[in-house]
């Protein structure tokens, strides 16, 4: 059997020459350099070690990159390391050549990104503490107990999987929802496992890892799973990525981070779907994780499946430039289950009463009286988006953003005056006020409808059916939403009500019915990723329905059921959708088809920020290729007590635009003032 590559030797740790006296550190500091420190005679280190050095009046923690012989640091500046941190594998050269990676490509000082990659506890330049270090995914045999037989279209979409074990190859995994791509992964797990290699599998939401979890390790009973996501305790995510690096554990599982994790052994990376944008971090280090999995198998020699029902149009695109090898998965994988009628309510002529159309609550309810299960989808959680006065227009508006306060009811029964009034970009949070505090007005009334006031007008129109509520505010905690889900699996619910938590992956034998409201907000934003994004969702959370024998059904209640995105939806056709909205977007000059980054700013006054962006603009020529546009206000000025502006920048180079971000970057380092906060966004996905 062929060799898997590895990223790291486990063998034991080689001596360097004394002659490499020399190492060159990376430091979490917002500086572009290394630090040249002097290895004392006592200590042996490699490339990779975590090392305690002086910096200043105090010691830090940082990574030796480079070993060298010279140094243009005089002698007598030279200070020496302090000590090697053995308490962990030392980083490999793959690791470190991924980070060297995402810090230019991104723009961030190496040292930031290496260090911010590490758990916090590896930081630290204290040892770690024994508990942190006991064994926690002790790998034994590699057991693969499949869930069924896979079908002709899973074993044909398995076996070119395995086929590339030891090589790079790129798959877009492109199987339509309730077709079975988790069954491919796990099978193609199976046969790394089996060679003695290690499997990355990444998740959008960390809502996705219980329920992946636990079917992981009913396949894979002996195998070590170490899970990697933000909401773990500093504790359990350092044991986590120990277990990954020390190659105990068999799989990783985990959200967008735990690409960044170090596994000696990596052959096989899974992006599961892949077209989320969940996948981009949003501060820090603002990198994609999938763009990330990817460079980061060619490193490492080994495939990555980036699996989807609703391809991201860029994953598209890379597939028909040749850049990717597209595997179909075009029909559902349970016996007699098919995929779901779709069909629009025109709104105008069924007008919705309490946000529900005549057609949807009889859809409701023939499922009631069947036994089976219905879901609501309302992409808005809370009781409603506005909090209004209809006497002088005054609306609730956040003091700290631009932007109005959701109204959140206190629970169930509806609007109280215990109620609260929420933002959802910056968190603030007030009392609702008794009247109107332009005009005194007492009658303030709820403008437009979120989750829980959908929640209250299902109760009054079908009061013997069990309802269940699933969005951030009902499932602030991982085991809250792990038992709603349970018990939706068991049956003690009739109608769901939820956002995009129950649009991704969750399987429900007995849901037969979804009902879209408030679909055309997207239809009319300004935000040319809208429609793609739309009919993803919609796409995902219309698949949750028939994924049984029992046929689905899906209605969308919409203002424009002439639209094509509807037309495309209805027929299921994705690959319509995705070519007309690539040509758009060629003739509009939008990526894929440019490659665009933004520098953004944020001060206390707007017009510190954008004069900080002009003179940006001015300070660095950019190169011809390469298109600067004017500073602009976010259409969300103020978030958080701060102003903010952005440049956009756009080229058909990828190259051109790396090079004079490359050069604004080092002058924006040197010449920023520090009463101002700014950062370049590469590959943005945002511009609120």
């Amino acid at each position: 059997m062929k060799a898997l590559p590895t990223e790291l030797s486990t063998g034991p740790k080689s001596l360097q020459p004394r002659e490499k006296s020399v190492a060159r550190v990376a430091l979490e500091v917002p500086l572009g350099t290394l630090f040249d420190y002097a290895v004392p005679a006592a200590l042996r280190v490699r490339i990779g070690d975590r090392v305690v050095v002086p910096f200043g009046a105090r010691q830090r923690l940082g990574v030796i990159v480079e070993l060298a012989s010279t140094t243009e640091v005089p002698e007598s500046r030279l200070r020496p390391l302090v000590a090697v941190r053995e308490d962990a594998p030392a980083l490999s050269q793959h690791w470190i050549e991924l980070m060297r990676f995402l810090a230019s490509y991104y723009q961030r000082p190496l040292g930031e990104t290496l260090l911010a990659a590490l758990p916090p506890r590896l930081r630290s330049v204290k040892p770690l503490p024994r508990k942190t270090l006991e064994r926690r995914a002790g790998e034994g045999e590699p057991v693969f107990i499949p869930n069924h037989a896979p079908t002709q279209a899973q074993r044909d979409a398995i076996a070119r999987i395995v086929g590339s074990l030891g090589r790079f190859e790129a798959f877009l995994l492109h199987g339509v929802t309730g077709s079975g791509k988790t069954e491919v992964y796990l099978n193609a797990i199976s046969a790394v496992l089996e060679r003695g290699g290690q499997a990355l599998v990444l998740v959008p939401e960390i809502s996705l890892t219980p329920q992946l979890e636990a079917r992981f390790k009913a396949a894979f009973p002996g195998t070590g799973l170490a899970l990697m996501h933000s909401g773990l305790e500093d504790v359990p995510r350092t044991g986590a990525w120990l277990d990954a690096a020390r190659g105990d554990a068999g799989i990783v599982l985990g959200t967008r981070l735990a690409v960044l994790a170090s596994m000696p052994r990596l052959a096989l990376i899974v992006v599961d779907e892949e077209h989320d944008t969940s996948f981009k971090q949003q501060e820090g280090l603002r990198y994609s994780a999938r763009d990330a999995a990817v460079y980061r198998a060619k490193l490492a020699g080994c495939p990555v499946v980036l699996g989807t029902a609703t391809p991201s149009l860029e994953t598209w695109h890379n597939w028909r430039a040749g850049r990717y090898e597209r595997i179909e998965l075009p029909d559902r994988a349970s016996a007699g289950a098919a995929l779901p009628k779709v069909r629009t309510v025109d709104s105008r002529i069924d007008a919705p009463e309490h946000g529900l159309s005549s057609a949807l609550s009889l859809a409701i309810q023939a499922r009631l009286e069947r036994g089976e299960q219905s879901l609501v989808f309302i992409n808005r959680r809370g009781y409603a988006p506005v909090l209004a006065c209809e006497a002088c227009g005054w609306a609730a508006g956040c003091t700290r953003c631009t932007a109005r306060m959701v109204l959140h009811a206190a629970g169930s029964s509806g609007v109280t005056r215990k109620g609260s009034l929420r933002c959802h970009h910056c968190g603030d949070e007030a009392v609702v006020p008794r009247s109107c505090p332009t005009c005194g007005n007492v009658d303030l009334r709820p403008m437009g409808r979120g989750t829980q006031r959908v929640e209250e007008t299902l109760a009054a129109r079908f009061p013997a059916a069990r309802i269940v509520r699933v969005d951030r505010d009902s499932a602030r905690r991982r085991g809250d939403l792990v038992r709603t889900l349970e018990s939706v699996h068991r049956g003690e619910a009739d109608i769901l009500v939820g956002t995009q938590l129950l649009a991704k992956g969750h399987d429900f034998p007995a849901l037969t019915l979804v009902g879209v409201l408030n679909a055309d907000t997207a239809l009319l934003s300004t935000d040319y990723r809208a429609p793609e994004r739309l009919f993803a969702v919609l796409a995902q959370v219309a698949g949750r329905a028939g994924r049984r024998e029992k046929a689905g059904e899906v209605l969308i209640q919409t203002r424009y059921p002439g639209h094509p995105l509807f037309d495309a939806l209805a027929r299921h056709d994705f690959s319509g959708f995705a070519s007309a909205q690539l040509d758009e977007r060629r003739l509009a000059g939008f990526p894929p088809f440019v490659f665009e980054a933004a520098l953004r700013a944020e001060a206390k006054q707007l017009a510190a920020a954008l004069a900080f962006l002009r003179a940006a603009r001015d300070a660095v020529e950019p190169p011809e290729p390469v298109q600067v546009f004017d500073p602009v206000a976010h259409v969300i000025t103020r978030r958080a007590g701060y102003e903010r502006a952005q440049v956009l920048m756009q080229s058909a180079s990828r190259a051109a635009l790396q090079a004079y971000l490359t050069a604004l970057s080092a002058h924006l380092f040197a010449e920023a003032p520090r009463s101002l906060r700014w950062h370049l966004d590469v590959d943005p996905i945002e511009f609120d």
